[in-house]
C-alpha cells in the first residue's frame, strides 16, 4: 500500500524540522562513536580460559611487557575463524627461551603448563614451537589449563602484527 503524497510530504516536512532542531546532536553522536571505534573496542571471553568476561582494549601500536593482558587476531584454526578476538597473557618476550620437556612447557625455567594431547573436541593437539622467540613475536598464555595458547601449534607464537592492543578487564 502507498502513502499519499500529502502523507508523504508531512512525513518529509517533519523530518526535516526534526533533522534542524537534533541534527547536531546525532552528528555529535556519529563523531563520538567513529572516534571510539578507532581507538578502543571491547573484548568478551565466552571461555574459561580467563576469568574475565569483559574486556576493554585500548587499540594502537604498543610494546607489550611480561603479564600484559592482549588482545590479538587469531591466526585461524581449529574451531576459531580466522580473525576472532582473544585476550591472553603475555608470558614470553622475543629473546627468551622456551623448552618443552615431554608435553610440559617452560620460558626461561618458568612453568607455563601441560600441552594436552586433546582438545575438548577430541581433535589431537601438537605441541606449539619451543626454542628463542623471534623479533616481533610473543608466548601467551592463559590462566586457565584448558586455554588454547602458545603451548600449542594452533596457537603458535603470536606476531606483532597480530596485536590489536593492550586489554583491561572490566569484570
Amino acid at each position: 500500500m502507498r502513502m499519499p503524497a500529502t502523507d508523504a510530504r508531512s512525513y518529509l516536512r517533519a523530518l526535516a524540522l526534526h533533522l534542524r532542531a537534533y541534527g547536531p546532536s546525532y552528528a555529535s553522536l556519529l563523531a563520538a562513536i567513529v572516534y571510539f571505534s578507532a581507538h578502543f573496542t571491547v573484548g568478551v571471553n565466552a571461555t574459561p580460559s580467563l576469568p574475565y568476561t569483559l574486556c576493554f582494549i585500548v587499540k594502537g601500536d604498543f610494546t607489550p611487557r611480561r603479564g600484559d593482558l592482549v588482545a590479538f587476531r587469531w591466526p585461524g584454526g581449529g574451531p576459531y575463524p580466522a580473525g576472532a578476538v582473544f585476550s591472553k597473557f603475555v608470558r614470553g618476550l622475543p629473546g627468551d627461551e622456551v623448552i618443552a620437556v615431554g608435553r610440559e612447557f617452560f620460558v626461561n625455567g618458568e612453568y607455563m603448563g601441560l600441552a594436552k594431547r586433546f582438545s575438548a573436541q577430541r581433535e589431537r593437539l601438537a605441541v606449539g614451537p619451543t626454542g628463542v622467540i623471534p623479533e616481533g613475536q610473543y608466548y601467551v598464555a592463559g590462566s586457565h589449563p584448558d586455554s588454547l595458547d602458545s603451548r600449542y601449534a594452533l596457537a603458535g607464537w603470536i606476531r606483532r602484527e597480530a596485536l590489536i592492543g593492550r586489554a583491561h578487564v572490566v569484570f
